[in-house]
């Protein structure tokens, strides 16, 4: 038996962020019991934690229901407020240190909020023609709503896409087989200036659903592209999930040459699992 745990992200509302198990002690998991609970549980993600090997606080492995990742978004935080809930104590004040795929991942502590350090991007710059043509129309865009698109993976994989509006965004009903190999497809459109969040955030995907609630290592992608090219002022609010009936709310900071990609985050199950 080991200590599980299943936390809603990006949300201070249980059920209107994104979900994700959590296995505690799971240094003696085989890779194939690893894999074959993440696709039990058929949530976006699925993590476990384990002992350090580098100079951290705790390693993660990281399942989606296919594969296993190097990094996500949602499941550092959401892994980070499972090791505290069950009673881990940061080496450094204030500060987490993550061992994931990707390498160190920092998380700081604001109040209730978690945040972690964007990571750097492992594929950028311009999207080929056919690759965005098989995009766009997976999207079932007008291309004359197409302000921009790029690669922005920090290792999930993602293509951006920035449209005109997040009224553009928010009415996208796109059919994902014509994607091609590009499964993973980000948009984000700006709202109205005063608006409650800066931006609207969709993330298409092949995992369960096909439209992920929430999603912070494309967020932390998005700021990047976005902040660096002058299109995003250094600190806004970014809202994600609302077609699928989630309000997921990600928090973006710039402090120094730092992104922070933040959200709150609430333990909805805890007990054990029979692995």
């Amino acid at each position: 038996m080991h200590p599980f745990s299943q936390i809603d992200v990006f949300t201070s509302t249980l059920t209107e962020g994104n979900p994700l198990a959590v296995v505690h002690d799971a240094d003696d998991l085989t890779d194939e019991q690893m894999a074959a609970f993440a696709r039990w549980t058929n949530l976006a993600e699925t993590t476990y934690l384990l002992r350090p090997t580098a100079d951290a606080d705790y390693r993660v492995r990281i399942f989606n229901t296919q594969r296993e990742l190097p990094f996500a978004g949602h499941p550092t935080l959401g892994s980070a407020r499972a090791w505290l809930e069950a009673g881990g104590t940061p080496r450094t004040a204030g500060e987490i240190v993550q061992e994931c795929g990707a390498g160190l991942i920092r998380i700081r502590q604001d109040g209730a909020r978690l945040a972690f350090a964007a990571p750097p991007l492992v594929r950028d710059g311009a999207v080929d023609e056919a690759d965005l043509k098989h995009v766009l129309d997976g999207l079932g865009v007008d291309p004359a709503h197409v302000v921009d698109a790029k690669w922005a993976d920090n290792g999930p994989g993602w293509v951006a896409v920035l449209l005109d509006s997040a009224e553009t965004v928010l009415a996208l009903k796109p059919d994902q087989a014509l994607f091609g190999e590009n499964n993973r497809v980000g948009v984000v459109g700006p709202h109205p200036e005063g608006s409650e969040t800066a931006f609207e955030i969709r993330a298409f995907t092949s995992s369960p659903g096909g439209e992920d609630p929430v999603t912070g290592s494309l967020n932390a992608s998005i700021a990047q592209w976005l902040i660096g090219t002058g299109r995003a002022p250094s600190s806004y609010v970014a809202a994600q999930g609302t077609v699928i009936r989630r309000r997921g709310r990600i928090h973006v900071d710039q402090v120094g040459d730092d992104i922070w990609i933040g959200g709150e985050t609430v333990v909805g199950v805890s007990g054990t699992v029979g692995l």
